[in-house]
């Protein structure tokens, strides 16, 4: 058990869970800011054209009541969250792509801490300034 114990302490300190929980909050935060675009901000912008609210949009079956406005209000969250996340994935690989070597390229060439010149990749001295290079 206290292996168990020692595993699950072990997985649940590793940088992605702790990630993953950070977005989790945030994401349940920017849900309600977007939510409340949308209810209070759009629909009513919406409702203009519409006549009404385009939250109180229902049809009456039966007796039975389908708030198919407040469906779609649903629908218009789940398009704004799902942009909006697709736009930040994208600032994020853009981000990291930046910092890499285009793929398929090796780098020949690397900077010396010592003058910054520019001298093979192999060199263990600088032909530059002669400093002994440690990589």
């Amino acid at each position: 058990m206290k292996k168990f114990l020692n595993e699950f302490k072990s997985f649940i300190s590793k940088g992605n869970v702790m990630d993953l929980a950070v977005g989790v909050i945030i994401g349940a935060a920017f849900q309600g800011v977007v939510s409340s675009l949308t209810d209070n901000i759009l629909s009513p912008i919406i409702g203009l054209f519409a006549g009404q609210n385009f939250d109180s949009l229902k049809l009456d079956i039966f007796g039975v009541t389908i708030a198919y406005g407040a469906f779609l209000t649903s629908i218009v969250n789940f398009v704004i969250m799902a942009f909006v996340i697709f736009l930040i994935v994208k600032l994020m690989n853009k981000v990291l792509i930046s910092g890499k070597a285009p793929a398929g390229e090796v780098p020949t060439t690397k900077k010396c801490p010592y003058c910054c010149s520019a001298i093979s990749i192999e060199a263990t001295r600088c032909p530059h300034c002669t400093s002994q290079l440690s990589e």
